[in-house]
């Protein structure tokens, strides 16, 4: 029985255990460091000599905990009970029933979801499920978390025991996989509203991650931040102190930019963050984190010379608290996404009072910084409020050999998404593909809910446009150059504007600068982006003031630019001119600059 953060679920999974038709069992319920009161729950359980408990120092992931149960029993079944989930009375037995044949290796029973949904197999959407399963002993131990975290419990586990041999259904529904927003694999999938860092975030990891989720994809945590734990940076005599406060969202290696000058930085994080908002432990080293119990305490005894808060809206009520905590120092608050999400959700009071209270305060654009200076007239103060993207990434992956086009090759155009395709439909990518224009997907990752819509959408263009449309893995930084150049131009959002040149009714999508747009510029890749007519759109704004783009009517405008050569010639020109002031070293020594003038107290320009 692994267990972490459950112990209110821990009687009835014991419960279920003790009311088994079959006897004869031994338990080790495994505790994988949990902060509560697992340890006292489960010792009123102990006078039973068939249950036992062992406790982890800390917690070490599913993988070392099974393996720790594994290691302290010696029945030749293996059977797992979750500390959520549930047995009825005759679940052990129906597995040993169908485990009778010797060559059988693998026994499963059918599983009861939320709601009364049943299944006689593996659960719509996922692999066999801990609860279902009893397997003879293999010796082969469970991948740890060095190795691999995972939701798919097929890669983990399952697959190994199934080439030892054939696996059997009881045929029979007696277990419950209960759902709830704490289980594992919701903390994994970004469909669930988890990733990678809702993950980290939960289990308090404080190593880089090798990390597979089923929906989005594989990170290498050990791989890509190598580079950076290796390196050995000292604090310089007049470096400052800074405290980051809040989420860093993507690219969070940025702040290393930071400490490369000579610059100490602590952290202290929101807990209730999104798969992409970045927070500690941080898996590139070199920030010290504060604790989360007491940090108030704590971040007076650092002293920081300023707080630096950040990014997006999830971080937006710790980040207060933090503002009104510490108000004797510079506070600065760097906003990006999004002021809108904040106002459904009930947060624009704080929000506000971040943009008016804080010292200085930074904007992804300058369409997001009129945003708030429109909505918070007399109280936003214009000499306070200044633009920089916070999604910038380091310099360091601009670096690289750039690959020959596709189009080079085959005399076709080849555009790239990042992410989602927002604002793509199957009709606009089968027009395109009419003219002699692939689409290439790289990282679809199903966004909340919407799962079943972007698979719809996949499918139909796929069908519509065969030989045009393909999907690809996510490419993550250190591939950006060598991957992306391979493109002709790269999708921004194809989404509507309608704010009239009034941002005070201006949506997110207008005030965005998209997070893919760096990795595109680190590739060489020219930007698509719809052309707005009376409407302000930083993205179209960017691209009109800078050239690294092409702004298109509909599908066949779009056909005729991007098989122009002169069109794409000068937008590539233009990216190459601009391309290194999409790194946030670029920016760097401004931003400490402003640090300083708030810790001395002199006039912002």
């Amino acid at each position: 029985m692994p267990t972490y953060l459950q112990a209110t679920f821990l009687p009835r999974a014991l419960g279920g255990l003790l009311a088994q038709t079959f006897p004869d069992w031994e338990l080790v319920i495994v505790d994988d460091g949990s902060p509560d009161e697992t340890g006292d729950v489960a010792g009123r359980f102990l006078g039973d000599p068939r249950v036992r408990y062992h406790r982890l120092p800390a917690n070490q992931g599913l993988g070392a905990a099974l393996n720790a149960g594994l290691a302290l029993t010696t029945a030749p079944v293996v059977a797992y009970l979750p500390s959520d989930d549930l047995y009825e009375p005759g679940h052990l037995k129906a597995l040993l029933t169908a485990l009778a044949d010797p060559a059988t290796v693998l026994a499963y029973s059918g599983v009861r979801q939320q709601g009364g949904r049943t299944s006689l197999g593996a659960p719509d959407g996922h692999p066999l499920q801990l609860v279902q399963v009893a397997h003879r002993r293999i010796g082969h131990p469970w991948p740890e978390r060095a190795e691999l975290e995972s939701d798919d419990l097929d890669r983990l586990y399952w697959a190994r025991l199934r080439a030892q041999g054939p696996a059997c259904r009881t045929g029979r529904v007696t277990c419950t996989w209960t759902d709830h927003p704490a289980q594992r694999h919701k903390a994994i999938r970004e469909s669930h509203d988890g990733g990678l860092n809702v993950f980290r975030s939960r289990y308090r990891v404080p190593v880089p991650l090798r990390f597979h989720s089923t929906d989005s994809g594989e990170t290498d945590e050990v791989a890509l931040y190598d580079r950076f734990r290796r390196r050995r940076l000292s604090p310089s005599p007049d470096g400052l102190c800074i405290l980051l406060v809040g989420e860093l969202a993507y690219n969070p290696e940025r702040v290393l930019a930071l400490t490369e000058r000579g610059h100490r930085l602590y952290g202290l994080w929101t807990e209730d963050g999104l798969g992409c908002s970045t927070v500690g432990p941080l898996p590139f080293g070199h920030v010290t984190d504060l604790p989360r119990l007491g940090w108030q305490e704590s971040a007076r005894r650092l002293r920081p010379d300023v707080i630096y808060a950040q990014l997006n809206w999830r971080a937006v009520p710790f980040c207060h608290r933090v503002l009104r905590a510490l108000p004797e120092i510079p506070f600065v608050w760097h906003f990006k996404e999004a002021p809108q999400h904040s106002i459904r959700c009930g947060d624009w009071p704080r929000l506000a009072e971040l943009a008016t209270r804080s010292a200085a305060q930074l904007y992804c654009s300058a369409e997001e910084r009129d945003w708030f200076l429109a909505a918070l007239p007399g109280m936003a103060d214009p000499d306070r409020a200044h633009v920089l993207d916070g999604d910038l990434p380091k310099a360091d992956w601009f670096a690289g050999s750039r690959s020959r086009r596709l189009s080079q090759r085959d005399g076709e155009i080849h555009t790239v998404v990042l992410g989602r395709p927002l604002g793509l439909d199957a009709e606009f990518v089968t027009a395109l593909a009419r003219r002699g224009v692939h689409t290439h997907l790289h990282g679809l990752v199903a966004a909340p809910g919407a799962k079943g819509a972007w698979a719809t959408w996949l499918a139909r263009a796929v069908r519509a446009a065969p030989g045009h449309v393909h999907v690809h893995p996510h490419v993550d930084q250190r591939r950006w150059v060598g991957r992306l150049s391979r493109y002709d131009a790269g999708w921004l959002h194809r989404v509507p504007s309608a704010n009239g040149g009034d941002l005070r009714v201006a949506t997110w999508d207008d005030l965005n600068i998209p997070a893919r747009i760096p990795p595109l510029m680190a590739g060489g890749v020219p930007l698509l982006q719809p052309r707005v007519t009376g409407s302000r759109v930083a993205a179209a704004r960017l691209i009109e003031a800078t050239g690294i783009g092409v702004l298109y009517d509909d599908a066949d405008d779009l056909a005729d630019r991007l098989h122009d050569h002169a069109t794409l010639a000068h937008a590539r020109s233009a990216v190459r001119a601009h391309r290194d002031s999409f790194t946030f070293d670029a920016h760097v020594d401004d931003l400490i600059a402003l640090f300083r003038r708030l810790t001395t107290g002199a006039a912002l320009p």
